[in-house]
């Protein structure tokens, strides 16, 4: 796919754990429809936690386990089906093929996918990225769009974390 210019980086600083899940929890009420979302950040940074504040916003009220050793897992949601893509152990990029990767991209799911540089160059443009690295006893979130859905989602969460009180 073509890429287009970044949008701004946004930050926010996320002081522990459940700050992290409620992020998360915020970022879904951003989300309207299909979207693709990048999470960056090394091994335990909180990428997963951070999906679990996602599928949490969505409705999703069971476990939430990481997709290490299957790559995807899907959820159904009241908000809409979720898929978490874990591709840390993707040997190859090709093996996404195998996986039809493209029919998850096709339809109107939230495709939130940790270690997506191991899937290049077969993953389509992210809407959003968010990096996320840790800092003191929290965590760095950044937040950058690469698509107009992508900036409409930062901007709704960065009006939800501005106006929630608690």
């Amino acid at each position: 796919m073509g890429s287009i210019e970044a949008g701004p980086q946004r930050e926010l600083f996320l002081a522990d754990e459940a700050e992290t899940v409620r992020c998360g929890a915020q970022l879904a009420r951003a989300v309207s429809g299909g979207a693709i979302i990048f999470l960056l950040g090394e091994l335990g940074v909180g990428k997963t936690t951070f999906t679990r504040g996602v599928l949490l916003g969505c409705g999703h009220r069971g476990a939430v386990k990481s997709p290490t050793y299957t790559l995807v897992e899907p959820y159904e949601t009241p908000a809409g089906v979720v898929y978490h893509f874990d591709l840390y152990r993707l040997g190859d990029p090709e093996e996404l093929e195998y996986l039809g990767i493209r029919d998850y991209f096709d339809s109107d799911a939230l495709c939130l996918i940790e270690w997506p540089q191991r899937g290049e160059p077969l993953l389509p443009l992210a809407d959003l990225e968010i990096g996320l690295t840790l800092e003191g006893s929290g965590r760095r979130l950044r937040l950058r769009s690469h698509t107009q859905k992508g900036a409409t989602m930062a901007d709704t969460l960065w009006k939800i974390r501005n106006s929630d009180t608690g």
